[in-house]
């Protein structure tokens, strides 16, 4: 993998990522129960400008605190991710991948794409 790559992530596409379309993410978190796993990678301040209700906010840019924050989070349960426009996530998703998540939903163009 290169410098890049491993900074920015691939376009390759994995079986562990899936990326849902609005309709789809909001089905799937809706039948979530309390343990849902749903991350919302964008910062601080965008988080408090508007979120999913019942995302949790893990900044995806600071990045020492997202992979402590992740390692929390149980790698065999599904965990739904979004940011603002769907690259943080994406990104975010090849992480998690990486240190052993095994299904990963994305929700596909961002919370841009939500509203």
């Amino acid at each position: 993998m290169s410098f890049l790559s491993s900074l920015f992530g691939t376009k390759s596409s994995s079986d562990q990522i899936k990326k849902l379309s609005p309709v789809d993410f909001k089905q799937a978190i809706k039948s979530m129960d309390k343990t849902k796993q749903l991350v919302d990678v964008r910062t601080p301040s965008e988080f408090k400008s508007g979120h999913i209700k019942g995302a949790v906010n893990i900044d995806f840019f600071n990045t020492s605190k997202f992979m402590d924050a992740l390692q929390k989070y149980d790698k065999e349960k599904a965990i739904y991710l979004y940011c603002r426009s769907g690259s943080r996530s994406n990104n975010a998703a090849r992480k998690l991948e990486n240190i052993g998540f095994k299904e990963i939903y994305d929700l596909q163009g961002g919370f841009m794409n939500w509203r």
